[in-house]
């Protein structure tokens, strides 16, 4: 028996099970390049940019808006990871501002009804929109083009029916008053703790005292949530599993059981739900609502997420790429201001960032798969 273990001991290893060097795992680490570029325009800004871009009030300036992106381009890498894409989260942002303001303001409902009509509403363009995606074999990108217009249309003709004739609909946080279920949607979290810190000296004060920031803002708290959420559904339950089979070859997915239709399905509620809630929370920040809001977030979600590392194609990406691209994204758009840079600019650095990103993952992924 000891001699049989000895053997089996020195016994060569199949060539089959070689290990596979650190280097290419981090190589096909799908967020790589996200996180690399995220470290790079940090250190452009630190070297170039005012100093107040990383104190504690510059990192929250642009940490909001990348964690509104980054909440649409979470949901957005998991649809693309499945092989699809949806371009009407922008105008759902706006439907869902429109959705939960209507019977807050016209109707006089309680914030719990409207949440469930709004989200309610989300569900259902999510499974119509998969649903003529895969029972008519039309490419996803022309189904929710077409639902970017219906939904935006619908959403003027909506709010101008409440307003009789306005695009705007105010009086939204005067019908919600001071609801239990505000503080998880709008404002800022942990105000007494930055209180406190500010007590201590640990934060920058105005005059009076008070924190020159007064907490943190709720969209970062459901961004970095959602994120750990997605990472841990992709990486570690037999649903991720689904949507990466689902994205990677359709046909083979089918033939082991993987329910690819339900997959895609969920996947496109999913973004639905994500631009809504944050529809639902600049409603309830800004007291207001209107036809405009959510404009062009469809092809800045996409971006973050191809900066991320998800591939057009399917199959292959990361929820943490999409939260590092959402990053950079912020960090770009709110530090150009910390420059003598021409903010026109960052229309350029956008679309030249988009291209690089794409270049950069197609290059590091044939490496790493050991192509030429």
């Amino acid at each position: 028996m000891i001699e049989n273990a000895t053997a089996a001991a020195s016994a060569p290893l199949d060539e089959r099970l070689k290990a596979t060097p650190w280097h290419v795992k981090l190589l096909q680490r799908p967020e790589l390049g996200a996180v690399a570029g995220t470290i790079l325009v940090a250190l452009f800004f630190l070297f170039y940019g005012r100093s107040e871009m990383f104190t504690l009030g510059g990192v929250m300036s642009f940490l909001e808006p990348a964690a509104q992106l980054g909440i649409l381009a979470v949901a957005a890498s998991m649809l693309m990871i499945a092989g699809e894409f949806d371009l009407g989260v922008g105008s759902m942002i706006a439907f869902g501002g429109m959705m939960i303001g209507i019977p807050l303001v016209t109707l006089g409902w309680s914030l719990e009804m409207a949440l469930l009509v709004a989200f309610g509403f989300a569900i259902a363009v999510g499974v119509i929109s998969g649903t003529i995606v895969l029972r008519t074999h039309l490419p996803s990108f022309i189904v929710t083009l077409a639902f970017l217009f219906i939904l935006r249309g619908a959403t003027l003709i909506g709010l101008k029916w409440a307003t009789g004739g306005n695009t705007q609909l105010r009086g939204i946080q005067d019908a919600v008053g001071d609801h239990w279920l505000l503080g998880y949607l709008s404002g800022n979290a942990f105000e007494d703790a930055f209180v406190t810190f500010a007590e201590w000296g640990w934060i920058d004060t105005f005059r009076s005292g008070l924190p020159k920031v007064q907490g943190i803002p709720v969209e970062i708290i459901w961004f970095v949530i959602i994120t750990l959420l997605a990472t841990w559904i992709l990486l570690r339950t037999k649903f991720g599993n689904w949507i990466f089979a689902s994205g990677g070859d359709a046909v083979a997915a089918r033939n082991v059981g993987v329910p690819v239709a339900r997959v895609k399905i969920i996947m496109f509620c999913t973004t639905a739900c994500a631009a809504t809630l944050v529809g639902v929370m600049n409603a309830l920040d800004f007291g207001s609502t209107d036809a405009s809001r959510g404009l062009l977030k469809e092809f800045e979600a996409i971006i973050a997420a191809v900066i991320g590392g998800c591939l057009l194609t399917g199959g292959y990406g990361s929820a943490v790429g999409a939260f590092f691209g959402a990053i950079l994204f912020g960090m770009v758009s709110i530090g150009i201001t910390y420059t003598d840079i021409d903010q026109d600019m960052f229309k350029i650095f956008l679309g030249a960032m988009l291209l690089i990103a794409v270049l950069f993952n197609n290059f590091i992924r044939r490496k790493a798969m050991g192509g030429r």
